[in-house]
């Protein structure tokens, strides 16, 4: 476990006409869904670039020790961060904890989603509202919480994970679709906004990649189209991605390290594709 209080954000001084930070390795990432999938990569990036990690996830911190263990064993320091994103007040108040426990954020990924394949007319409507809320309202939640802290420092780095099925639609999808085409919006909108801060906001839009989620939808469409699994998976799955492979999580990660660089500040307000030439159709 790991903790300080106190601490302000990386520093910056001039350096040929713009500001380069110093101690970047030092900087506090705040990861949402961080205990496995893309999440587990991403943290287990910063922490081997040797950021200070709040893991977030909706485990007891028990269940949470094998996701924390990975992450520990790559050199990190970590701290996990119970949360159910669902309720606007715990997505707020998972702000405000790490805060309190590191001294403040200087990057936040949004990263937490969750899935449900059916048909429009036959999706529950409390799974509508459970998806919204998780993948794409708590990433209002945390940004708003946030952002006051970057905008005192002059310097922040939110990075939001979408997905291809922000940029183009599949059947029996409609709410995490609807999502994840209203997280690339937030993001555009966000990024104009902090423009003239050193703020940077960025969507990174993966094509399919295999994670226990993806391993769900796998099931779910098996069942929807009575298919076996590894008809899915080629026919369906990997259909849409020219490369016919699924994308590594460990390839989201290295972008979403970049994006905290300094060689990276005029990026902003993208919505990056990361799908195997899927999007490129």
């Amino acid at each position: 476990m790991f903790g300080t209080t106190g601490r302000q954000g990386p520093r910056t001084k001039t350096r040929g006409g713009g500001a380069v930070s110093e101690r970047a390795e030092h900087r506090v990432v705040l990861i949402t869904g961080a205990t496995s999938g893309i999440g587990l990569a991403i943290a287990k990036r910063f922490a081997a670039a040797g950021c200070a990690v709040a893991v977030h996830g909706v485990e007891s911190e028990d269940d949470a020790t094998p996701a924390m263990a990975k992450i520990a064993g790559v050199g990190g320091k970590a701290h996990y961060f119970h949360a159910d994103l669902a309720d606007p007040a715990q997505s707020r108040d998972l702000v405000a904890r790490v805060a309190d426990t590191f001294g403040t954020i200087d990057v936040l990924v949004n990263n937490a989603g969750i899935q449900k394949v059916a048909a429009v007319d036959e999706l529950d409507p409390s799974d509508w509202h459970r998806i919204i809320a998780v993948s794409l309202d708590s990433a209002y939640y945390t940004i708003r919480a946030a952002l006051p802290e970057m905008k005192r420092k002059d310097w922040g780095r939110i990075i939001n994970i979408s997905s291809a099925h922000g940029l183009r639609a599949s059947p029996y999808k409609s709410a995490y679709v609807a999502t994840k085409h209203g997280v690339v919006g937030l993001t555009k909108t966000v990024a104009l906004e902090v423009a003239e801060t050193g703020i940077t906001v960025n969507a990174i839009c993966p094509g399919y990649v295999h994670t226990p989620l993806v391993a769900t939808q796998v099931a779910d469409q098996a069942r929807l189209r009575k298919m076996d699994e590894d008809a899915v998976i080629r026919d369906i799955m990997l259909a849409p991605q020219p490369s016919k492979r699924f994308v590594r999580a460990e390839e989201i990660a290295e972008m979403a390290h970049y994006l905290t660089g300094d060689l990276a500040r005029s990026i902003t307000g993208a919505a990056i594709s990361i799908d195997g030439g899927w999007t490129a159709k």
